[in-house]
């Protein structure tokens, strides 16, 4: 063989070398990550609103009646809170007893709760937000990160509530005048 057919097949050896090492890497590689890209799907933007507005139309557990009787002392409509952000809650359509709870971009289906001191909770059917309404005011709280979304969100009959108080104020059990012994 001449000295350039030599240099020729030992460079086709090289490249062979190196093609075949290059598949067998990229074998294991999808040997590795294959079944689980043949699972993920893409999901679009559109798609993915789609799902979570299917999630709000779903079918939940029917109302019991404690529920059901907390529902009807819900306040609906807008709340202005701290910061200048704003928060809505509306009935649910699909199921009655539950409310939908607006942030921005995000919302959560929410079942209304009684609490043996008069709060009205609004608890995520997914655990994941809960909003508490008392006389004057309202808060949001992610019980999953244990804090505050927001807090002093006020609706209008919260903020009546404040005014009446601020004119006819009540006597505080703890303010009370001791009796003598």
């Amino acid at each position: 063989m001449s000295p350039s057919a030599n240099a020729c097949q030992q460079r086709y050896q090289r490249i062979r070398t190196l093609a075949l090492s290059a598949g067998m890497v990229l074998g294991m590689f999808a040997a590795t990550l294959g079944p689980q890209l043949a699972h993920a799907t893409v999901v679009s933007p559109a798609k993915a609103s789609k799902t979570r507005l299917a999630d709000k139309l779903a079918k939940l557990p029917a109302a019991t009646i404690e529920q059901l009787q907390a529902a009807e002392r819900v306040l609906i409509g807008r709340y202005q809170c701290e910061f200048g952000k704003l928060a809505a809650i509306d009935r649910n359509d699909t199921n009655e007893g539950y409310f939908n709870l607006k942030l921005g971009k995000q919302s959560w289906v929410m079942k209304p709760v009684q609490s043996s001191t008069g709060a009205i909770r609004l608890e995520d059917v997914k655990g994941v937000t809960l909003l508490i309404q008392i006389l004057t005011k309202s808060m949001v709280m992610d019980v999953k990160a244990g804090h505050r979304i927001l807090d002093g969100c006020v609706h209008e009959v919260q903020r009546a509530a404040e005014a009446d108080l601020a004119l006819h104020p009540r006597q505080s059990v703890l303010s009370a005048p001791v009796a003598p012994e």
